[in-house]
């Protein structure tokens, strides 16, 4: 290994041989540098044997990341310590335990499939199949990675009752074909290292040292196992800020890195606060935002970068000029000599870009999505509606009107439509000795008339406040748990994309282009392209861009409308932090004043950074 200089609190973190160490590494510290260096100072300088050594990361592009700069530093000797994920070296355990293999996990199409089976006991019927699997399928995680008894559980997608017997069924269904998920490795290495102290004792001498990063992200039953696996040496390292905890989503309990030196009364603590990343404007607003989070260690960023330009925070009229004003930027620093990559545009949630991607669409701007951006068209609610649409412009085919006909419920059996084309003649004879039934149908007959000669905005809005499609919606909400407004807001985006085409036929028309357009992105995902990066904040969380822009800065969208709680709120301002931190030179917040012909409120985040002491 190459002799290296360090310095200060960086020295003191990667010197440090036995026993805990919470190690505080704000944005842009240089901690994966830190946590290798570390591990070659234990080699080289304290004679630990490399096989000795576990590092344990969140995922697996992070591990082999951690691993080939370990490697490049030894310049390839001691490739024998274990770098992996909490799942990966968990199931390693359980594999000499119990002979598994990689055949005994589950797949994910199988975890769908069951789910799907016991809905299909329980005769649930929902419209979003698909969300629907996947939120029970989280909470399912959750239960496990919390170990929370399923009698203490409220369920956020159905009746407790309804969540008990998916679960039940779903566990069930597991065990009978010998498989175990993600979630049973942690929950049973947990069992096995509590029932079997002999098998505990083997693998707490085979891994003396343990390193993890990003400890923030940490669940209570992942912290139980690395507490057991460190005792009784306890030289456990660990890394991360819990400034930019942002996962309780998925389990993440940051509290956990907050009660550190209570569970370790000799543990030593050191802060990483150089930031080596971002201009002192960027560090410094982004730190009165943070600052506002009770729940936290105090710390003094600073950075050695020394000073830019401030941040740019602006209002906009409505999403429609910040979306305009955005792309004419960012053509502006391309011609300015900045690369399309050296930009990211950051939102609250892959609802959020879908105005500005069909903007970059028709200006020929190169982008490049981390994430998967839903393709609002194919929300079964936008299905709903322009399914009424192509009712109104003639297509009565019987798996288009089926779309449409009982939403609102207006209780027409399938067994009145025959033949593959609907005759609204026919149905109304099946129900010939119902008057009301008739009247229901001429008044559908009615509407689908009056929709055929308007224009796409008008269409949706008849369709949304005349025919009652939004009470349809207020009523779905309350039976899924849902708070309307999340529905609501695809009805909205729907209508604001429908104002900008005069014709139905234009508007199909955009919808094709967009759609084949995100098939064209995600394909592109594979190759790195030099392309504007637009991604959630979640998913920003350890990049960095020259240029960042944070789309819709406003009550609501973040702060997100779900967010109620205290705790909820310091998370969605973690948020924030992670992606103003993201930025090294520019860092640009927008947000507007109005949207689908609503006041807006601008975000407290925004007011609370822009405060002066």
């Amino acid at each position: 290994m190459k002799e290296f200089t360090y310095e200060g609190a960086q020295k003191e973190a990667i010197l440090h041989q036995k026993g805990p160490m919470l190690v505080l590494a704000g944005p842009g510290s240089g901690k994966t540098f830190t946590i290798t260096h570390r591990i070659c100072y234990l080699i080289e300088h304290y004679g630990v044997n490399p096989s000795n050594i576990l590092v344990i990361t969140f995922t697996k592009a992070a591990a082999s990341e951690m691993k080939d700069r370990f490697e490049k530093l030894m310049e390839g000797k001691a490739a024998s310590v274990s770098f992996g994920t909490f799942h990966a070296i968990f199931f390693r355990i359980l594999k000499f335990a119990y002979r598994y293999d990689a055949r005994s996990i589950v797949r994910e199409e199988q975890r769908i499939q069951y789910i799907k089976e016991e809905m299909d006991q329980c005769k649930m019927e929902v419209e979003d199949e698909a969300d629907f699997v996947s939120s029970i399928l989280s909470e399912i995680s959750s239960v496990k990675g919390e170990m929370i008894g399923l009698n203490h559980y409220y369920s956020k997608n159905c009746s407790e009752e309804l969540f008990k017997q998916l679960y039940c069924g779903y566990e069930d269904r597991l065990r009978r074909a010998g498989l175990i998920d993600f979630d049973d490795m942690l929950v049973m290495c947990y069992e096995l290292f509590t029932q079997r102290k002999d098998i505990l004792q083997a693998w707490q001498k085979k891994y003396q040292y343990i390193l993890i990063d990003e400890f923030q992200d940490i669940n209570r039953v992942q912290y139980e196992i690395v507490r057991m696996l460190a005792a009784p040496e306890n030289n456990l390292f660990i890394v991360g800020d819990d400034d930019q905890s942002i996962y309780r989503f998925r389990g993440a309990r940051p509290e956990i890195m907050l009660g550190f030196e209570k569970d370790y009364k000799d543990a030593k603590k050191v802060l990483l606060n150089i930031n080596f990343r971002s201009t002192r404007e960027i560090v410094e607003t982004a730190g009165r935002l943070i600052v506002h989070n009770e729940m936290r260690f105090p710390k003094n960023i600073v950075t050695k970068k020394g000073t830019g330009k401030p941040v740019i925070t602006r209002m906009w009229q409505d999403p429609k000029e910040e979306t305009m004003e955005i792309v004419q930027e960012i053509m502006d620093y391309k011609k300015a000599g900045f690369a399309w990559k050296d930009m990211a545009v950051l939102y609250r949630t892959n609802l959020g870009p879908r105005m500005l991607i069909e903007k970059l669409m028709e200006y020929n701007i190169p982008f490049s999505m981390k994430d998967s951006v839903p393709n609002l068209y194919d929300h079964w609610i936008c299905k709903n509606i322009t399914a009424y649409i192509k009712g109104a412009m003639g297509d009565l085919s019987r798996g288009n009107v089926f779309q449409f006909l009982n939403r609102p419920n207006r209780y027409v059996s399938r067994d009145a439509l025959d033949g593959t084309t609907v005759s609204w003649e026919s149905v109304k004879s099946f129900y010939q000795d119902k008057g009301f039934m008739v009247e229901r149908i001429e008044q559908l007959e009615y509407d689908l008339k009056m929709i055929r000669n308007m224009a796409p905005v008008a269409a949706v809005n008849y369709i949304r406040k005349a025919v009652g499609y939004d009470d349809y919606i207020r009523e779905y909400a309350q039976y899924r748990r849902m708070k309307p407004e999340d529905l609501l807001e695809i009805l909205d985006q729907l209508k604001e994309s429908a104002a900008n085409y005069p014709t139905f036929d234009e508007w199909f028309r955009h919808m094709k282009e967009y759609g084949e357009e995100l098939k064209a992105q995600v394909q592109a995902k594979e190759r790195s392209t030099d392309g504007v990066a637009l991604m959630t904040m979640h998913s920003s969380k350890g990049l960095e861009y020259r240029i960042v822009y944070i789309l819709d800065a406003n009550e609501g969208v973040t702060p997100h409308h779900k967010a109620v709680l205290p705790a909820d709120i310091e998370e969605e301002r973690r948020m924030f932090y992670v992606a103003m931190t993201r930025a090294k030179e520019r860092l640009h917040v927008n947000y507007v004043r109005e949207r689908y012909s609503k006041k807006q409120e601008v975000s407290r985040f925004v007011r609370e950074y822009l405060e002066r002491d």
